[in-house]
């Protein structure tokens, strides 16, 4: 009990009621409070005032760079004289927004491009870029991208139409190198021009980055057969800095207009150091007779030249779109060694545009090109033939009996060659003639021209060739669908033998440039103007390869002394007397005829688009 009355109030209360009489000492008044929380409230405007609108003066207070910080876009950290423990904190509660913006208006914008590397026009405009024409019936829209850390801008069709590693084609910004950093995978092509002015449409532009193929949604699908859509060779838009305000579509369609209005065979050889289109001794395929770098000829500028006609510009053969071109179909040649120099020359350009090399092979596993009836390579993966039938005269050689009961050989000029069953229903075919009507046999003409039963004594040779050609034309005209088959007839290729003929000491060794004076070339061959006569007279529209002027330069191509690696022990004794001056060393001038080719094709295949 005397614990308990020390809790007792004095006076009767108890602690509590004791401690609220002190309550009242204890409130302020209300203007009081008011002071303090305005007081406060002024304090802390004016701090923040202070704070975020610091004075240039270096005589300003203390905090007047408490917040300052360095908000390049150019650098990822800041320096640490310009942070502070507070300043950190405050930029924890106050995220640095104006930096993320900063950068992304940059990537927007340029790519963060080095100002260094920028034209003086910030503008990148449309006619500085080089896109990739689709050879269709109907163009795929496209758009304009950018890719993130990569300087070049990628103009990505929306259709993939494309061909492998040729599905996207970026264009390229004039003045801007490519990032290292780039991410998408590049191709490069050759960096060597053509000389073309800068106002020049170029198709196959070199020096130009392809994309790869990067993802399963950007895997070429090629549509079979000759409509495929060109996707591969690159057209070069004329820039001069400015909007052309030209299309892909309006600009593709140039360009086949272009080719279409253009003499192919009007040109000059020009030297273009990322020819030829394969390298020397690389393509096995070829034919001793053929391969001159390997017989050991010295000199190597032959291999340089490509034709350029007056009116256009060829594309650059491009062999993985020539082989979508041709999927599932045949493609023949059918005449002497200088369509087999044609044949050889097509086969090692595809071969080296496959992936696996060990799906071309020929089809009866042989690897020598001469001494039999025909000769056909396949190409596994197409499912496409590239064929040679050797057939020198396109008619038949014969053998009748003399009055002796001896065998002499004549030449059927009414029969054409007994293969020819075997190639008429070629997708493609590509006839020549001409340089076996040259020999001495066929120009003398006596005892060796027969129709019938009846041998010619002696018949001109000019007058032969026309039958022969007649003989050819009926043929071609009943019996080969021109709604199936594309039918090519290459013209004369030029010899340049000097002091003799093939069998009489003829050589062309010292020719190590092409002939650059018109006035030098020989005149045009009068049997030229008999096949051209016959071919206007045909129902069978047959597509004329005129290259005898174009070949009649180069001088310069031909194997001379260097046909042969192993010689006999004569031709080491005389070398100089067994020269070839009428075929071609490879790659070398038969390139050019498939370059042209390949143009043909292209013409055509659009036609039939139309």
């Amino acid at each position: 009990m005397a614990d308990a009355t020390k809790h007792l109030s004095i006076n009767g209360g108890t602690l509590f009621s004791d401690f609220k009489t002190l309550l009242p000492l204890s409130k302020p008044k209300k203007t009081t409070v008011a002071f303090l929380y305005g007081f406060v409230f002024a304090f802390i405007c004016f701090t923040v005032f202070l704070a975020f609108n610091p004075s240039s003066n270096s005589s300003s207070p203390w905090f007047s760079n408490i917040f300052s910080t360095d908000f390049s876009s150019n650098s990822s950290t800041r320096s640490d004289s310009g942070e502070s423990h507070f300043s950190s904190l405050f930029s924890y509660f106050f995220p640095d927004n104006t930096f993320d913006s900063q950068e992304s208006k940059n990537i927007s914008s340029s790519v963060a491009v080095p100002p260094s590397s920028i034209p003086p026009q910030s503008n990148v405009t449309r006619s500085s870029v080089i896109v990739a024409p689709s050879f269709s019936s109907s163009s795929a829209n496209t758009t304009l991208s950018i890719v993130q850390n990569n300087t070049q801008i990628v103009h990505e069709p929306n259709e993939v139409t494309g061909l492998q590693n040729q599905t996207a084609v970026p264009p390229s910004v004039k003045g801007v190198p490519p990032n290292a950093n780039t991410t998408t995978t590049t191709q490069r092509v050759s960096d060597k021009g053509d000389g073309l002015n800068a106002n020049q449409t170029m198709v196959g532009a070199p020096g130009v980055p392809i994309v790869a193929n990067s993802g399963e949604g950007e895997k070429g699908v090629a549509e079979k057969g000759l409509k495929s859509n060109y996707s591969a060779s690159l057209l070069k838009k004329q820039s001069n800095g400015t909007d052309s305000g030209v299309s892909v579509e309006q600009e593709k369609q140039n360009v086949l207009q272009s080719l279409m209005n253009c003499n192919f065979f009007d040109g000059e050889w020009v030297i273009d150091d990322s020819y030829p289109l394969y390298q020397p001794g690389s393509c096995s395929l070829i034919d001793e007779q053929f391969n001159c770098i390997i017989n050991g000829r010295p000199d190597k500028n032959y291999q340089k030249y490509k034709w350029k006609p007056k009116g256009c510009t060829l594309p650059r053969f491009n062999g993985a779109h020539m082989l979508e071109l041709l999927r599932g179909k045949r493609l023949v040649f059918v005449g002497d060694s200088l369509n087999r120099n044609m044949w050889e020359s097509l086969v090692c350009i595809l071969r080296n545009s496959v992936k696996d090399q060990s799906k071309v092979f020929e089809a009866k596993g042989r690897h020598h090109f001469r001494g039999e009836a025909s000769y056909s390579f396949v190409f596994k993966d197409y499912s496409f033939t590239v064929e040679f039938f050797v057939s020198p005269f396109l008619v038949q050689e014969w053998e009748v009996q003399d009055k002796n009961g001896a065998k002499k050989e004549t030449l059927r000029l009414d029969l054409v060659s007994k293969s020819s069953d075997q190639f008429k229903g070629a997708d493609i075919i590509i006839f020549n003639t001409g340089h076996w009507w040259t020999h001495d046999k066929t120009s003398r003409g006596k005892d060796y021209y027969q129709e019938g039963g009846h041998v010619y004594e002696e018949l001109n040779v000019v007058e032969a060739f026309r039958k022969a050609l007649t003989t050819w034309s009926r043929w071609a005209d009943a019996n080969i669908n021109p709604k199936k088959s594309m039918v090519f007839f290459r013209g004369y290729s030029a010899s340049h033998f000097s002091g003799g003929q093939w069998n009489s000491g003829g050589a062309c060794d010292h020719e190590t440039e092409p002939i650059k004076n018109e006035k030098y070339l020989r005149h045009y061959p009068s049997k030229m103007l008999v096949l051209e006569k016959v071919l206007r007279n045909m129902k069978t529209n047959v597509i004329y390869q005129n290259i005898t002027r174009m070949t009649d330069f180069r001088k310069d191509g031909h194997p001379s002394m260097y046909r042969k690696h192993n010689l006999s022990e004569v031709e080491r004794r005389s070398p100089m007397h067994y020269q070839d001056c009428s075929h071609w060393c490879l790659p070398g001038v038969p390139d050019a005829w498939n370059e042209i080719l390949y143009a043909e094709l292209l013409v055509r295949v659009n036609q039939k688009g139309q």
